[in-house]
């Protein structure tokens, strides 16, 4: 056990995490204090509500109505809004919102002036007939107007949902067109690096397959002028800031992600679990609050810029960024942090592994003073990625690698100010979140790897899936395996001092730099190219916290040519899904491995590539083919940089 950072003396004093037990409670260590705000939810999340004096508009009648999962009731009878809370405090002239792009100037907002936006925008909306429930959909990227819209959207009791330029139409379309939205924003491009993306051709390809959109409102990002309206039109009136206060599981917004089988599950958040949640995450987990500047790179299309915009919800500042974090180097990122002043500074595992390999010593090049905490998150950030924060960012930082996911909106591992740093080890499970390490048989393990459950209701689970009726899609999602509890998809390790180590997904979802997508809405591009009979995809991570290795497997029609094919399936993945899901490697195999069902086998295959037996890990009985796995089991020896 490696100890990189201990928690100061004073931290229970001076930490806001240390302030808000010391209200709770009389506690000797975190672990204890864990302990009891899952195994007493009630008074720990009333007493979090007290904390941060949450905006109610009625009373609630009680913290929680139902234990029961699926169907928790939290805090029945409250009336809330989200964006009421991320716009409250007083307006000195600081800023609240630094944003920064490779495709334009420095955009700096005051709280009276993103006060001012908001305003002007939910004003705009309502002349589009936009009100409580209505769907509004971005395809924006990180950049102020993404934010305003969205509080805007928020404070109508109208319902968000956003996707990063970066996805092609097809996952744009599988994502929007589920929930039917009736304004469309979009850019017309956007620069990454030193080139320019058009998107004007996706514009219009999305636009044409969304029925429901009403009107498409243009951000003038790149250069041209499309839509129904631009941005300036939808602001030119002002009326006065209204918050429409709805119930505590009235939706917010809906994020999406992706399994196996079928589009992507499109979940829906509520006003009041996230804002409780995020309070919770960031004000006290994080130790964020007035006086921070709070940055996390992230695209619109993931959960992470859900949850840093939340720190509006904590008065703190936030740091927008849309460019490629790679360019024209990988210190352009501590560059920002430098520019900027950030004071908490969020990346991927991937990014951070990537630093080190190219030698970065960012804390010798930039002025990183300011910077007091380092979050990772998206991967398992190794030990040596540990020691590199130490060693080549600053030694006195708080290193916070955390996991959770878009089902949650939130993390449920993580750092804090109260647990110490061991290299390769999650620091602690949040206070309120009853993560276990389960077996097979349902039996909680310590010190051995396990499935991550949730064992108690969380605030911020699902209000449900869009148009899940009845939520067996919901049930199915998470609650199939162990009846009553959450079953989340990760493997995880629950050390006997509390501390947590993940070891990879046990699900097949892909997540490449940040972008996440589903096996199905591969395949459905992959197989709509000529040539190509069927498909299976695998992503190997890679034990050292890189991006890992995307392997795509392919049967040919008779007599195509597998170079052409290679080529069309790349150029379709590229343009319909996203360039980081183009495959580094393509194999033509004779058979693709299918349950008698016709499922295809994603999980045993990674497992017979990872080293398994084949007969350990799939049952040739039950498949269609049972010589399929040859081809599999041929490829598991060592390959070329394995």
């Amino acid at each position: 056990m490696e100890t990189l950072w201990t928690p100061p003396a004073d931290a229970w004093s001076t930490s806001r995490l240390g302030r808000l037990l010391g209200e709770l409670g009389s506690f000797t260590d975190y672990e204890q204090a864990w302990r009891w705000s899952v195994e007493h939810l009630e008074e720990f999340w009333a007493g979090l509500w007290r904390h941060f004096d949450v905006i109610s508009h009625t009373p609630y009648e009680s913290v929680l109505a139902s234990h029961t999962m699926p169907g928790a009731v939290w805090f029945p009878g409250a009336r809330l809004n989200y964006a009421e809370h991320a716009l409250r405090g007083d307006d000195s002239g600081e800023l609240v919102v630094i944003a920064r792009s490779q495709t334009r100037g420095p955009v700096d907002l005051t709280r009276a002036e993103l006060r001012d936006q908001v305003a002007r925008a939910a004003a705009g909306l309502r002349r589009l007939g936009v009100g409580p429930g209505d769907r509004v959909a971005a395809y924006l990227p990180n950049i102020p107007e993404t934010l305003v819209a969205f509080l805007a959207t928020a404070s109508l009791g109208a319902i968000w949902s956003s996707c990063a330029p970066e996805f092609g139409t097809r996952s744009v379309v599988d994502r929007f067109g589920q929930i039917e939205p009736t304004v469309l924003l979009v850019v017309d491009g956007y620069r990454y690096g030193d080139r320019d993306i058009d998107k004007t051709a996706d514009v219009a390809a999305i636009r044409a397959e969304l029925p429901t959109v009403r009107t498409t409102v243009a951000v003038p990002y790149l250069r041209a002028a499309i839509g129904d309206m631009t941005w300036d039109e939808l602001l030119a009136d002002h009326e006065p800031l209204v918050f429409e206060a709805v119930p505590f599981d009235h939706p917010l917004y809906v994020l999406y992600s992706s399994g196996t089988t079928g589009l992507p599950k499109a979940i829906v958040h509520g006003h009041g679990g996230i804002t409780v949640e995020h309070l919770k995450q960031l004000g006290t987990m994080k130790d964020i609050g007035p006086g921070d500047r709070f940055f996390w790179f992230s695209t619109t299309g993931w959960m992470m810029w859900n949850l840093a915009i939340s720190g509006l919800l904590v008065g703190s500042a936030v740091v927008l960024y849309d460019g490629n974090p790679g360019w024209p180097g990988l210190s352009a990122l501590w560059s920002l942090a430098e520019e900027t002043g950030t004071t908490w500074f969020g990346g991927s595992a991937a990014f951070f592994v990537a630093c080190r390999r190219a030698g970065l010593e960012p804390g010798s090049t930039f002025d990183l003073a300011a910077i007091r905490a380092v979050g990772s998150t998206g991967s398992p950030l190794p030990p040596d990625g540990f020691r590199w924060v130490y060693e080549a960012v600053k030694g006195d930082v708080l290193l916070s690698p955390s996991s959770g996911g878009t089902d949650v909106c939130t993390a449920f591992v993580g750092g804090s100010m109260l647990t110490p740093v061991v290299a390769g080890e999650i620091a602690c499970r949040y206070l309120g979140a009853k993560v276990e390490a389960f077996d097979e048989e349902g039996r909680s393990l310590v010190n051995q790897v396990g499935e991550l459950v949730i064992t108690e209701p969380m605030p911020s689970m699902p209000v449900g899936f869009w148009g899940d009726t009845g939520g067996s899609k919901y049930r199915a999602a998470y609650f199939e395996d162990y009846p009553g509890v959450w079953r989340h998809g990760d493997w995880i390790t629950i050390t006997d001092r509390g501390s947590a180590v993940i070891t990879g997904r046990s699900d097949a979802t892909l997540n490449r730099g940040g972008v996440r997508l589903g096996t199905a809405e591969l395949y459905s591009v992959v197989e709509g190219v000529g040539g190509v009979a069927d498909s299976l995809v695998i992503h190997l991570e890679d034990p050292g916290g890189g991006s890992g290795e995307l392997l795509l497997f392919v049967v040919l029609d008779h007599g195509a040519d597998f170079e052409a094919v290679q080529a069309a399936v790349k150029a379709a993945l590229r343009a319909e899904l996203s360039p980081r899901h183009v495959p580094d490697t393509m194999v033509a195999v004779r058979a693709i491995p299918r349950t008698l069902s016709g499922k295809k086998l994603e999980v045993p295959v990674k497992r017979i590539l990872q080293g398994v037996p084949a007969e350990e890990a799939a049952s040739r009985g039950a498949l269609v083919d049972p010589t399929a796995l040859d081809d599999f089991v041929a490829l598991a020896a060592p390959r070329p940089g394995g």
